[in-house]
């Protein structure tokens, strides 16, 4: 019943919300505000929902993908970090300086060009002065930027939470109103089970209801057979029990889920996403790992790694992996031909 309450007292500013997002849209669509197009070919990469779809990993898969044929560039915002403007990662940049996912995009790959920028626009200025060879720039983060305008854009949504289920924040978790669909051309379904039936990935795609021309391609989360820091690795099933997991994502239940399918035992620690550890933080971790490890994810790991001795602490990487090698295929030549074009 007090849910019931709340919901109709925030039904105003939710219908406000809206009104303001739809208006906004339209200026863009009318080319009352105009979008930029970017100088080089470009992928951009986000979702509808506040947080927790997996655009990282997409980009990580991006990166991955194109790294041996092209000089990439990556523009995020950089969420959480404690500097302000544009900033391109360099060899002294920390989760601090510059955001927990782009110095672990710049940690694994630090031959590629990452910035980070509030305002995209500007981001790609500062790129095209600092690095003219740059022939593919991935954008994480960037739905809802609309003054750039990507040769791609990427939709994620995961299976379990859908945008088409979802309704506008404060109510929903929704950034902007479900229509803003239409502007992507591939969605990628992301966190799906790993035993989907034809008919549910039919069911899905119906509820969907795509619009001409785009294509929407099912991903699944891969986990690595070790855990690392570092300097070592671990194998993961010989994990002792009771180690303690500590999370800072928005959906920890996907890796809660899995550790606990392949019968590990653990206690478990939530934070907030991209949350800034402080030091009483760091205390209770302390406190509740008792004498054991602390297991976490590979973007919480960027954040607690000075504070945590080397030999406590290890993070479980994760890669995106489609349903099927047919469906990589597809997708792979969907970005090719957009890119070519």
């Amino acid at each position: 019943m007090a849910m019931i309450k709340l919901r109709i007292l925030l039904f105003p500013l939710v219908w406000l919300y809206s009104l303001i997002l739809r208006f906004r849209n339209k200026l863009f669509d009318w080319d009352v505000l105009r979008s930029h197009q970017i100088p080089f070919p470009s992928i951009g990469v986000g979702n509808l929902a506040i947080g927790g779809t997996g655009k990282s990993v997409v980009i990580e898969y991006l990166i991955s993908n194109f790294i041996e044929t092209k000089r990439i560039g990556v523009l995020s915002r950089g969420y959480g970090r404690q500097t302000r403007g544009v900033v391109f990662a360099n060899p002294s940049s920390t989760a601090a300086s510059i955001g927990d996912e782009p110095y672990q995009f710049y940690s694994k790959h630090n031959h590629i060009q990452v910035l980070v920028s509030e305002k995209r626009r500007l981001g790609v200025q500062k790129l095209v002065e600092q690095d003219s060879q740059i022939n593919l720039l991935l954008l994480d983060d960037v739905m809802q930027h609309r003054y750039v305008k990507p040769d791609v854009m990427i939709l994620t949504t995961t299976y379990h939470n859908p945008f088409f289920l979802d309704t506008l924040f404060p109510i929903g978790h929704l950034r902007e109103p479900k229509s803003g669909y239409h502007r992507a051309d591939l969605i990628l379904v992301t966190k799906c089970p790993e035993n989907l039936k034809e008919h549910e990935l039919i069911s899905f795609k119906k509820e969907l209801n795509l619009v001409s021309n785009q294509k929407v391609f099912f991903t699944k989360i891969s986990y690595s057979s070790y855990v690392f820091n570092g300097v070592k690795k671990k194998i993961l099933s010989n994990l002792p029990d009771d180690f303690l997991l500590v999370t800072g994502i928005a959906d920890p239940y996907p890796l809660i889920f899995f550790l606990k399918k392949i019968g590990l035992r653990f206690n478990h620690l939530s934070f907030p996403d991209h949350h800034a550890f402080s030091l009483e933080d760091v205390s209770r971790i302390n406190n509740s790992r008792k004498k054991g490890i602390v297991l976490t994810t590979e973007k919480d790991y960027t954040r607690l790694k000075d504070s945590l001795e080397l030999d406590v602490l290890f993070y479980l990487p994760i890669e995106m992996k489609f349903l099927n090698l047919s469906m990589e295929k597809e997708f792979k030549q969907c970005l090719d031909r957009s890119l070519s074009s």
